[in-house]
């Protein structure tokens, strides 16, 4: 199986080509730039230095992957496009995942055993006072994300002793000194990475669109309709 995987959620573009060497062993081609700003003009560019690293052409890859959000609403809409018109243009399923959880997945190989079985909060920044979160490993949690508060974040936190991870993080231990209680936090410059994006993809029941998760409006006000002038 080869999957494509690419993200844009948040600050950075990310792809992935992860696929099968002739002796069965998994391979993994990537490319990763860090960024606020222009999502789209580097999207594919990346997709084809990655296809071309690995000598794979579009006709190879079996499942598109892509992070639907939370994140920016441009950064979503950029990615959510961009798979949608890869799943139609070669008729293959697209497998969309939280960026917030491809967050965890990649939180839990870079801190190791340390945070193996240890329930995590991931947190981004989500602007106006507002939290992205999602709880993952705890008992009982479903993991799916939603706009929190800072302080409805630590309360979650220090219910689940959940270690926090992400932009949000020094938020969540701002608002949980505020209570007079501690939080560990880690990790609050971690974007989501298409490696661990392909990843979970490999495992997840893909579908022939994805749509997008904004949890939100933009923050964009629609412009005034123009006045006609009398002749």
């Amino acid at each position: 199986m080869a999957i494509l995987a690419f993200d844009t959620c948040l600050g950075a573009v990310s792809v992935a080509l992860r696929y099968r060497a002739g002796n069965g062993d998994w391979l993994i081609r990537e490319a990763y730039e860090a960024r606020q700003t222009g999502h789209a003009e580097r999207l594919m560019p990346m997709i084809a230095e990655v296809m071309a690293s690995a000598g794979r052409d579009f006709t190879q890859v079996e499942r598109f992957a892509v992070t639907v959000g939370p994140g920016t609403f441009t950064g979503v809409r950029v990615g959510v496009a961009a798979a949608r018109a890869f799943a139609l243009s070669a008729g293959r399923p697209v497998a969309g995942i939280p960026s917030l959880e491809v967050i965890a997945a990649r939180a839990r190989h870079v801190l190791g055993p340390s945070a193996a079985t240890r329930a995590l909060l991931v947190a981004t920044d989500a602007r106006r006072g507002a939290l992205y979160c999602a709880l993952h490993g705890a008992p009982n949690s479903p993991g799916a994300p939603a706009l929190l508060t800072a302080e409805s974040a630590a309360a979650l936190a220090l219910e689940h002793d959940a270690l926090v991870i992400g932009s949000g993080g020094p938020l969540v231990a701002e608002a949980a000194a505020a209570a007079g209680r501690t939080i560990t936090t880690e990790l609050p410059a971690i974007e989501p990475h298409a490696r661990f994006l392909a990843m979970l993809a490999a495992d997840r029941l893909p579908s022939a669109t994805v749509s997008p998760l904004y949890l939100r409006a933009p923050d964009v006000k629609p412009q005034p309709e123009p006045v006609a002038r009398r002749p």
